[in-house]
């Protein structure tokens, strides 16, 4: 089986920390197929003066990698293909998989019209007129074989196929240490075809090659089912989701009565009030409130609540959010003590910290999550912490302030399926959150992470997202039915059954979770404390130890 993944443009270092991840701890073999951002990337012994130019001032970056090959350039209309396969355990396994990589391109740009593609003697990597006057460079290829902690020996990297890119910028470098060769694209040696196309001829025999023809895919989004003029006479949200292959118009209407067990009564005895005079007196915000969660009244009945930090207003329009989204106030520096006070009043054995997003902020608000972590250990040291936060936009750094106080948990939420992924959190990724997970677990951290159902998805979606989350070390799993704030945010499709739910649990459980909460009205908070024991003592302590 070959698990293909269309991701759209990653940044190089986040592609590269799903790719080790992938390597270590999927059980199948991944093909990501992907766009860089602009950057410039040298090999780790590459001769430095290849590079002639600045790259800051092409708003390029400049990243050491541990692939093959020199210096190369990747960029937009650059398609990138990395191969995270199995390679036989011998030591011609390396250059072999680089034939068979070779191979699979050759193959595809032939079968578009592209004549004359082939290897170059002497020179590494795939070339137009391979065999004529005037050979030039299409294609670089660079990659790693790598033993993985079960003994397998794996593939990283991959080829970068010039479909459409700027080549201007490889005239900042001696591409691939190649001084006397010239490199082109396949729009500038007049073979027009898009990226689109070229990547499915890709896919198509690498599946051939790797996956014994068995494939299993996942797409960030799927063409308009509209024309141009329907699409551009509905707001955004909702024309990402039907550029996501999901029409609007037959969602559910807010009106329209919720199933038997999706309706929840409201529990407001003491216990709840006594959770909310605890928020109101030390004025905290809670994400029960702002985000309308249909439990809090049977958590906050049990004396839990998940506390939202960095204020009450969101940088991020998700579709699905009802967080306020207005301009954000400054950071409170005295909210995380008021956390920590709150958690020792109540007792808590679990205490839930998440966060809007703070993208205004240089590090995404993670000092402040890191703060609050360290203050409720201070007021409560035997309570167990878990943190749910945002992807700090990728920033290597933020994360790891997050990272470096260790949370009992840490609980990032992918959200929904790759193909909905941009309708539903456009300012978002399925790939970075994939990258933020195995960030968090190359920590050691015990990983957590959740989605909804209900907008649009299909179970096999489902299962991939999974598959996927199991695959970067994500631990414990939630799944829920996304209910509509508004009339504002994008419609129900439909109401998954709570059988359906079961089936998902049972699935992820197969998969190799260590713990899935999947029900309706299951939210990433829901039995938090629950599934942090399942763990075991390396994520939560037990409840006997925590004092009372």
């Amino acid at each position: 089986m070959l698990r293909v993944r269309r991701l759209g443009t990653v940044g190089y270092e986040e592609a590269h920390a799903l790719q080790r991840a992938l390597a270590e701890r999927a059980r199948d073999d991944y093909l990501l197929v992907l766009q860089h951002p602009h950057v410039f990337t040298l090999r780790v012994r590459a001769d430095p003066a290849h590079v002639l130019g600045d790259p800051a001032a092409l708003g390029a970056g400049l990243v050491r990698t541990d692939r093959g090959g020199d210096v190369t350039y990747h960029g937009p209309g650059q398609l990138v293909v990395y191969p995270i396969v199995t390679v036989p355990d011998r030591l011609s396994s390396g250059p072999e998989h680089v034939r068979r990589l070779e191979q699979v391109v050759i193959d595809a740009l032939a079968s578009l019209g592209v004549g004359g593609a082939g290897r170059l003697a002497g020179y590494p990597g795939i070339w137009l007129d391979a065999h004529g006057e005037w050979p030039a460079k299409v294609a670089a290829i660079g990659v790693r074989a790598t033993r993985v902690k079960d003994g397998r020996r794996r593939t990283l990297h991959g080829v970068a196929l010039n479909v459409d890119c700027d080549m201007s910028m490889f005239a900042q470098i001696v591409p691939c240490g190649i001084a006397d060769r010239p490199v082109t694209s396949l729009s500038a040696s007049g073979h027009e075809v898009s990226l689109g196309v070229v990547a499915d001829a890709i896919v198509e025999r690498a599946v051939a090659e790797w996956g014994d023809g068995r494939e299993e895919s996942a797409v960030m989004e799927r063409r308009p089912l509209g024309s141009r003029v329907e699409l551009g006479s509905e707001r955004a949200p909702l024309r990402r989701l039907r550029q996501a292959g999901v029409d609007p118009a037959a969602g559910m209407p807010v009106s329209v009565r919720k199933p038997p067990w999706l309706r929840v009564r409201a529990r407001m005895g003491e216990d709840y009030r006594s959770v909310a005079r605890t928020m109101s007196s030390l004025s905290l915000v809670t994400v029960c409130e702002e985000a309308g969660c249909p439990n809090i009244y049977e958590c906050w009945a049990d004396g839990t609540a998940t506390f939202m930090v960095n204020g009450s207003r969101c940088t991020r329009a998700c579709g699905f959010c009802k967080v306020d989204t207005r301009h954000p106030l400054a950071l409170d520096p005295d909210e995380p003590e008021r956390v920590g006070e709150a958690v020792a009043r109540m007792g808590l054995a679990h205490a839930v910290v998440t966060c809007v997003a703070r993208d205004d902020l240089e590090d995404g608000g993670a000092g402040a999550i890191a703060a609050t972590v360290e203050a409720i250990r201070r007021h409560r040291p035997g309570t167990t912490v878990e943190t749910l936060i945002s992807d700090c936009k990728g920033d290597r750094g933020a994360l790891e302030v997050v990272f470096g106080v260790r949370p009992d948990v840490l609980n990032h939420n992918i959200e929904t399926v790759a193909r909905l992924q941009r309708a539903v959190r456009p300012q978002a990724g399925y790939a970075r959150s994939l990258t933020v997970l195995a960030r968090a677990a190359d920590a050691g951290l015990a990983v957590k992470s959740g989605l909804m159902v209900g907008l649009g998805e299909t179970e096999a979606e489902v299962v991939s997202t999974l598959t996927d989350l199991v695959s970067v070390g994500v631990r414990i799993a939630t799944i829920g039915q996304y209910l509509r704030p508004s009339t504002a945010h994008l419609p129900v499709a439909r109401w998954w059954e709570p059988a359906e739910f079961e089936r998902l649990r049972a699935i992820g459980l197969g998969l190799g979770f260590d713990h899935v909460e999947a029900s309706p009205l299951t939210r990433s908070s829901y039995h938090a404390r629950e599934a942090a024991v399942a763990l075991g003592p390396t994520a939560a302590r037990p409840a006997e130890a925590v004092p009372g």
